[in-house]
């Protein structure tokens, strides 16, 4: 079993045309992924990797059905893109687009939570269930199904940790990249409470970084909801103080966000920490007592 995405889900894809539009349509439809249409203003006709291209979301939902929609659009564009697929009834949109302005992104999360859908980033990699469907930019040879599942702020890092999962025999449910900006609409709470819930997922593997507190958060909500064996791992130990680290949330202020805070928020939790994401899968295969 999977979360979010499966065998099922038809894809719409925005901003198909564009260079990483096409480029990555092309590589989920060569994963396997249903990619039934796509949108560009001005490319009725058109067509991606066998996808035809139509001019508007509404004009795409009408002819093929997709139930979940991928953005590939310039950040000033992007929030508008959001709004288009939840207007047109689309219930899980992935906004890849970095460089959402924050003020832009208040007004959007509380639409789409209005609205009752779902969004992934913006400024994330995506997810895929291995095997099944594959949505965003993640390289796909280096998953393979299994019973783990997998929640990351950091797209490289889910990569790292993802093929030494792999390595190690642990294949995995569905791996989900959530995004480092300070507003996403999928956080840590949410991907958990999924897997949980999933019960086919047998484990968590959790992958955060200094800044904000949303890792703080989620070891509460795991102390309080979580019964599967979990490992993780924070990025920017080393990192000097109120120092940016790639991310727009991954800034430490006034001593808060810390690695050390968060390690010891999710070790109090009983998440099991790697000090590098080579042993995460060790650490996981200790707390599901394999």
């Amino acid at each position: 079993m999977s979360i979010i995405v499966n065998k099922n889900t038809r894809v719409l894809v925005q901003g198909i045309t564009g260079r990483e539009g096409s480029f990555h349509t092309t590589q989920m439809v060569e994963y396997g992924t249903q990619v039934v249409s796509g949108v560009t203003p001005g490319g009725l006709g058109k067509e991606v990797a066998g996808a035809p291209v139509y001019n508007t979301v509404a004009d795409a939902v009408k002819e093929t059905q997709p139930n979940a929609s991928i953005i590939f659009v310039p950040a000033k564009f992007a929030p508008d893109a959001i709004y288009e697929a939840v207007d047109a009834g689309i219930p899980f949109v992935v906004c890849i687009t970095e460089g959402v302005p924050v003020i832009d992104m208040v007004p959007v999360y509380d639409y789409v939570k209005r609205k009752g859908a779902r969004l992934l980033g913006p400024n994330c990699p995506g997810l895929i269930t291995p095997g099944e469907c594959k949505m965003g930019i993640m390289p796909g040879f280096i998953h393979t199904p299994g019973k783990v599942g997998l929640v990351s702020r950091s797209g490289t890092l889910t990569y790292e940790v993802v093929n030494a999962l792999t390595e190690a025999g642990l294949g995995q449910s569905t791996a989900v990249g959530i995004g480092g900006d300070p507003i996403i609409g999928t956080n840590f709470i949410d991907a958990i409470a999924a897997f949980q819930d999933d019960p086919d997922t047998e484990a968590i593997v959790m992958i955060g970084e200094i800044g904000g507190a949303d890792e703080e958060a989620a070891a509460e909500f795991i102390k309080a909801n979580v019964t599967k064996p979990m490992a993780g791992f924070i990025a920017g130990r080393t990192a000097p103080e109120g120092k940016r680290m790639g991310h727009a949330g991954a800034i430490i202020s006034g001593g808060a966000g810390t690695a050390a805070g968060k390690i010891e928020a999710m070790e109090a939790a009983g998440i099991r920490v790697a000090d590098s994401p080579s042993k995460v899968p060790a650490l996981l295969k200790e707390a599901m007592g394999v």
